[in-house]
Formats: C-alpha cells, sequence, structure tokens
C-alpha cells in the first residue's frame, strides 16, 4: 500500500486562477477571514491608494472570498498589504458583502493575535505579558496589544483606537415606515448612525433580526439622503458605513448595554462592533455621560458577546474635540478545539456562519477562562 504524500496538495484548479490560502477567526461570533496567500500584488503608493486599486483591479477578489460558495452574506475579509507608515507592522484592506470599509474593530482585535502568532512582529521578550502589532488600517494607525504566553497569543486583545469623535448629535431625519427619527452620527474609524430602537418602537434585545435589519438599513439610506458627511483628513473616510440601533442605555453604568450594528448591504454584526464601540464611547463622552477611564461592556445582541471600552485620552483632530478609544475584546481561530463553543448552526441569522474554503486552522487558546461566551439570540 503506498504511503501517503508527505506534503498534502490542494484539488485540481485552473492554473490561472491562484489558489487563495486563507485564515479564518472570529470575534465575539463576527468572522473574519485573512488572506495568507495567493493575491495579486495591491499596488498604490498609500493604503488608500492601494484600497483605491483594489476596488477598481481587484474586486474578484473580494467576491471570491466574501461570496457563496466560498463564504456567505455575512462574511468578513482582511487583505494584509505593506504600509507606507514606518510605525506600522502590517497594514490590512478590510472587505465585506458590499466593498471596502476604514475601519474594523473585531478584525483589529482578530489580527493581533495572527501577527503574533504568524511572526509578522517581533516576538516579545520572555517574559513578557503583551505584545505590540501596529497596524495600518485605511482610517490611520492602530495599536493593538496582545496578551500573551511563551510568544503565542491566547488572552484578550485591546487596540487604541484613531481619534473618535460625535459629528452630529440629535439630528432630525425624516425615515421612511418611522417618521421624523432623532439620530446621533459619531466616528470611530467609521462613521455611524445611532438611534434607540425604541424610538422606532423595537426592542433591540427580543425584536426579530430581520425587524432590526430593515429599520436600521432605513435609518442608513435616510442619513445618506439627508445629511451630508465630512472628515477632517480625506474624503476616501467620509460615508456613513450604518446604523448601529441600542437599547438607550447611554448612562454610565456597570450593566452592559446592548446594541447591534447594520452595516455595508444590510450585513449584520455578530459582535458588539468594534468601531462601533469606539464610535459610541465617543458620543457618551461628548455628551457628558462617560468619563475618561469609566470601562463600559457592550454586548452584540445577535449572540450574546461582550466588548469592554473606555476613553483614555482627549485629543483635538481638526475642529473636533475627540478621545482616544481603548476597546478589548477575544478574538478565536475558527473551528477549533472545544474551548471555543461557537457550534455550527447556532448563530445562523440569515445564512449559516460556516467555512467553504481551504483553511490553516491553528489553535492556541490554553484554559476554560478563555472560552468564546456565546448565546443563540434565537431570533431570526
Amino acid at each position: 500500500m503506498a504511503s501517503p504524500p508527505a506534503v498534502p496538495r490542494l484539488p485540481p484548479h485552473d492554473p490561472r486562477t491562484p489558489a487563495l490560502s486563507v485564515v479564518d477567526m472570529h470575534t465575539g461570533g463576527e468572522p473574519l477571514r485573512i488572506v495568507l496567500a495567493g493575491c495579486p500584488e495591491v499596488v498604490g503608493p498609500t493604503l488608500l491608494a492601494k484600497q483605491r486599486y483594489m476596488r477598481q483591479h481587484l474586486d474578484h477578489v473580494r467576491r471570491r472570498l466574501m461570496f457563496e460558495p466560498r463564504g456567505h452574506r455575512d462574511m468578513y475579509g482582511a487583505v494584509l498589504v505593506p504600509s507606507e507608515l514606518p510605525g506600522a507592522h502590517l497594514g490590512v484592506l478590510f472587505l465585506h458583502n458590499e466593498g471596502y470599509s476604514s475601519m474594523c474593530g473585531h478584525a483589529v482585535l482578530a489580527l493581533g493575535r495572527f501577527a503574533l502568532d504568524f511572526g509578522l512582529v517581533p516576538a516579545p521578550p520572555a517574559g513578557a505579558r503583551e505584545a505590540l502589532v501596529n497596524i495600518h488600517c485605511p482610517c490611520g494607525l492602530v495599536a493593538a496589544f496582545v496578551e500573551c504566553e511563551g510568544g503565542r497569543s491566547g488572552g484578550p486583545v485591546r487596540f487604541h483606537s484613531v481619534p473618535a469623535f460625535a459629528l452630529a448629535t440629535d439630528l432630525l431625519v425624516d425615515v421612511p415606515s418611522h417618521g421624523k427619527v432623532v439620530v446621533d452620527i459619531a466616528y470611530g474609524g467609521a462613521f455611524y448612525a445611532f438611534v434607540s430602537a425604541e424610538k422606532l418602537g423595537l426592542d433591540v434585545c427580543s425584536t426579530k433580526t430581520r425587524d432590526l435589519m430593515d429599520a436600521a438599513s432605513a435609518v442608513t439610506e435616510a442619513v445618506k439622503a439627508q445629511f451630508k458627511i465630512n472628515h477632517p483628513d480625506s474624503e476616501d473616510l467620509a460615508f456613513l458605513y450604518g446604523t448601529i440601533l441600542t437599547d438607550g442605555k447611554d448612562a454610565y453604568s456597570e450593566e452592559p448595554t446592548t446594541n447591534i450594528c447594520v452595516f455595508a448591504d444590510e450585513q449584520v454584526d455578530r459582535s458588539p462592533t468594534g468601531s462601533g464601540v469606539t464610535a459610541r464611547i465617543a458620543l457618551q463622552y461628548h455628551k457628558g455621560l462617560l468619563e475618561l477611564n469609566q470601562t463600559r461592556a457592550f454586548k452584540s445582541s445577535a449572540t450574546g458577546s461582550v466588548f469592554t471600552g473606555k476613553a483614555v485620552r482627549e485629543v483635538k483632530y481638526g475642529d473636533f474635540k475627540a478621545v482616544i478609544v481603548e476597546v478589548s475584546g477575544q478574538a478565536h481561530y475558527t473551528d477549533s478545539a472545544p474551548p471555543d463553543q461557537l457550534h455550527p448552526g447556532r448563530h445562523s441569522l440569515r445564512s449559516p456562519m460556516v467555512c467553504h474554503c481551504f483553511c490553516l486552522i491553528h489553535e492556541y487558546e490554553r484554559n476554560a477562562s478563555q472560552k468564546c461566551q456565546l448565546t443563540p439570540s434565537g431570533r431570526i
């Protein structure tokens, strides 16, 4: 009997189409597909130029990674590229079902682990409990701090955001089927509209996800049509990414506040949304509801996963009084060992959160304290 080949082989494929190797992760249930090899070179002198190049010339790669049969409507991805910033360890382009994003917090939390585990950053000194990973996102440089042991990740990751600020508060918009609605708009690397679900006659914790999606999408389209988004630095960043429906509990509390984010083409974030948490903290700080270094917990109504966040310092950003926000969460390598309790089929909102591609799966979780704490929403 012939012995198996020493090196695994990919199935036959068209040599004109390079095989894409990826690593799949998730943070709080929100997937992240990281391209390991096979993506054509993304050309451009700056990261934003590279993003424009990929949109114009390599969008077929995004579609191949995000859409069925290899992905699904709510898949999220990352293509790693060189950065022009001297202090950056890596640059990243974020992919989703509609196109490209300026910032993604859940992805940064996952990429921090990935960069350390795959040797994209220098190994931390012996005995170090945390490693620094500087990630150049389209919105700017984001510092991720990765808990580690023996040079490997395993615990939570935290990041320090780009300057986050409130753009508009108490903005009255006319939303079809809902009438006049008061919304806030804030920036956390991406712009979001914020509105309490109660103002739309909904409950962010119990209303069916489809109804929350429809309402959030209606708010997004109304804001886009009735309000001009401006960014202090770049027109590439001046767009509304989505709407976050909240439970309305904006005043500081030790109890978690719940929200759900609907972004891009009605894509539902399974996590509490890292850049959304950043923007929401900036908004609460602007309104005087939160002080520096007061930590709040933010819970996803889709899965029950939790991020924590706090404003760590005040900065000036253009004409805005902004804050640097620290967001913390736990990322996991997908389809891994028992410590990760995200069971198949438990969190299907519209399409299964499963992977249909050749993946390199690694797992470094070490103890029960690092379990992925997700709960089924029970809502479709």
